[in-house]
């Protein structure tokens, strides 16, 4: 049996000191109590940016947004997000160390954001879209103080779901398909008026929970999308933003971030979901506030032991977003006790949007840790994976 997912909890907790003693290391050293084998997967020389990767349900493939890198003699260069799939490649020693040539899943010139896999089917994928260039530039569901970087709500964005042959010809070598005419055309899955995106499947791959923005005030609220009677349930409905949401390993919480208080600053949340009698999230028991800070605080993302959360926070400076980890109550628990959220990366620049695969072996996210390449103020964001270290290997990287 892998204990890691039990044992991972305990080993947050107890290496806060030894972190504290890392601060002016090595990034690579710094990370050690929690990161080895660190990769990098995406590479400015073929993507001006690239970020916000998830596994598939067998870890085998990723997929993720990324703009490329154009020719300076291009006619036309899609300055928005296109969304991309990879196979993960690992070495002589099982170890994963880099990507296949990545996959465009998503229409010429369209704006896309948050692609997920159906854990049923690593093959069919899902993601927000706007399936063409995007006339609009609705509200910002966030931009801090007089920052320029803004999180913007194209109006014609829908959650979109299409089938990659790549993927089910790799996993099912020699199989014949009876693909549809448009099985490779991303097609919305519902439509209604404003931004739908911020999508994840359930576990079991029935619901898909979803952000919907009013296009008018530009608040935005969390909404569940039965796929067996295509309706979708209104969850969270509150003042502000709420955004970026993911249902728990057990299905039975979700974890997002949310503008409640209006000021700017994004704060962390746990809900307890509410079930009818068929077993539908119809609405929330109970919500957790998770963090409550001067911090922007976004991106949480499961464990796979449901214990606890890693996520993005600009408490060491807005300059370096880095990834924490935080326990989080059990479910239906109120008032808990919590240990305080521990650092996880180390490195200068952005660190975010951090996930693990469901076997708990690795952690991948979002960083501006590699090379810059001439002529770049600073290095771009790329992808990155690493192993997680097993608690027995604490204090000893390989």
């Amino acid at each position: 049996m892998d204990l890691r997912p039990a044992l991972a909890l305990p080993l947050l907790a107890f290496a806060a000191p030894a972190l504290a003693q890392h601060e002016a290391a090595d990034w690579r050293e710094a990370e050690s109590d929690f990161l080895k084998h660190h990769t990098q997967l995406t590479f400015p020389e073929q993507f001006e940016k690239a970020g916000e990767a998830y596994f598939s349900a067998d870890s085998s493939w990723i997929i993720f947004q990324a703009v490329p890198k154009t020719d300076a003699s291009a006619k036309a260069r899609n300055p928005h997000y296109s969304m991309y799939v990879a196979k993960l490649i690992r070495d002589a020693n099982g170890r994963i160390d880099s990507i296949s040539e990545p996959i465009m899943v998503s229409d010429p010139g369209s704006a896309n954001t948050c692609g997920f896999f159906d854990p049923t089917s690593n093959h069919d994928i899902i993601f927000g879209s706007t399936r063409v260039p995007p006339a609009s530039r609705s509200k910002s569901g966030y931009q801090r103080d007089t920052s320029d970087y803004a999180w913007q709500f194209p109006n014609e964005m829908e959650v979109c779901a299409r089938s990659v042959a790549e993927i089910a010809e790799d996993q099912n070598p020699g199989k014949r398909f009876n693909w549809s005419a448009d099985a490779f055309v991303p097609k919305p899955l519902w439509t209604r008026e404003g931004y739908d995106a911020e999508c994840a499947f359930s576990p079991d791959g029935r619901f898909i929970v979803n952000t919907q923005v009013d296009p008018e005030t530009g608040d935005g609220d969390l909404y569940i999308f039965d796929t067996e009677t295509e309706a979708n349930h209104p969850i969270v409905i509150k003042q502000g933003y709420d955004g970026g949401p993911f249902f728990s390993p057990d299905g039975k919480r979700l974890c997002y971030r949310s503008d409640r208080a209006g000021n700017d600053l994004l704060q962390v949340y746990v809900a307890d979901l509410k079930f009818d009698d068929e077993g539908v999230p119809i609405g929330v028991e109970h919500e957790h506030q998770i963090t409550n800070n001067r911090h922007v605080n976004w991106a949480p993302y499961f464990h796979p032991s449901g214990r606890f959360l890693v996520y993005t926070t600009s408490e060491v400076g807005h300059h370096n977003y880095e990834v924490y980890a935080v326990q989080i109550p059990a479910y239906g628990q109120i008032d808990a006790q919590l240990a305080p959220p521990i650092r996880v990366t180390q490195a200068p620049g952005f660190d975010g949007m951090p996930v693990f695969s469901n076997d708990g072996e690795h952690l991948m996210w979002t960083s501006q840790r590699g090379g810059k390449l001439e002529g770049q103020e600073r290095p771009s964001s790329q992808i990155w994976i690493a192993d997680i270290v097993d608690p027995e290997e604490q204090g000893h990287p390989q």
